[in-house]
């Protein structure tokens, strides 16, 4: 293996999939924006299934990406339910809370986009704004099914976000959930122009951020992303 191309890890959507004459097989499966995005960015992707009690595979890792998906059960941060808040994978949520402590008592670089981003609040002891059409004009960031809205997003001086990106870019979006109560250690770090929380850092890790859109799908504001991580994943393997 390359020591200058770390291994970054990018858990995986279970879920139904069509192959050939094949319906609805069960399927391991991650768009492939994420691993040309972190191969563009000098890493190595490798695709984690939902397969609780396998965090030891960490170890063999250098830095992690939580990718998108379905929505959070919300038993996670003591909530009902709400009606809107769908297509919930209890084991998926229960493998990447596993894995996401894992990652981060080790201090390895870490990424959350979109649902992973989420999942990064609540793993902290955050909650989540179940549907957001109820408190602000949801099309800005959830446009029609199969396709992204597009919206401006602020970073917060000083913050690695605008290190990486500047003070702002627009974005790809699709979600109908943000984070409300922050979790703890986190720092507010981007916002979209409605205030609702983009961008969160965990303050003092090694390099550990969540951004609620989807930079795998636009190298202008994906590459920097990425290349961040793979940046702070390399000292980890690559001796002086």
């Amino acid at each position: 293996m390359d020591r200058n191309r770390p291994l970054i890890g990018i858990t995986a959507y279970d879920v139904p999939a069509s192959f050939s004459h094949w319906r609805d097989m069960p399927a391991v499966m991650v768009p492939a924006a994420y691993s040309r995005s972190v191969v563009a960015a000098g890493g190595l992707p490798v695709v984690i299934p939902p397969i609780e009690g396998t965090t030891g595979l960490l170890d063999q890792l250098q830095g992690l990406v939580l990718s998108g998906g379905s929505d959070l059960d919300a038993g996670l941060y003591s909530e009902r339910q709400h009606p809107e808040t769908l297509g919930v994978i209890a084991h998926r949520d229960r493998f990447e809370l596993e894995l996401l402590a894992g990652a981060l008592d080790r201090d390895l670089p870490v990424l959350g986009i979109c649902r992973g981003m989420q999942l990064l609040n609540v793993q902290r002891g955050g909650s989540l704004h179940q549907h957001l059409p109820e408190i602000v004009d949801g099309s800005l960031h959830k446009a029609a099914p199969g396709t992204f809205a597009l919206h401006a997003v602020a970073m917060e001086p000083g913050s690695r976000l605008e290190a990486l990106l500047g003070p702002g870019v627009d974005v790809h979006s699709c979600h109908h959930q943000a984070p409300d109560r922050i979790g703890e250690g986190l720092a507010v770090t981007a916002r979209a122009p409605d205030g609702v929380v983009e961008g969160v850092e965990l303050v003092g890790a090694r390099f550990c951020v969540g951004v609620l859109w989807h930079p795998e799908e636009h190298a202008e504001y994906g590459g920097p992303l990425f290349q961040g991580l793979v940046a702070a994943a390399r000292p980890a393997t690559v001796g002086a």
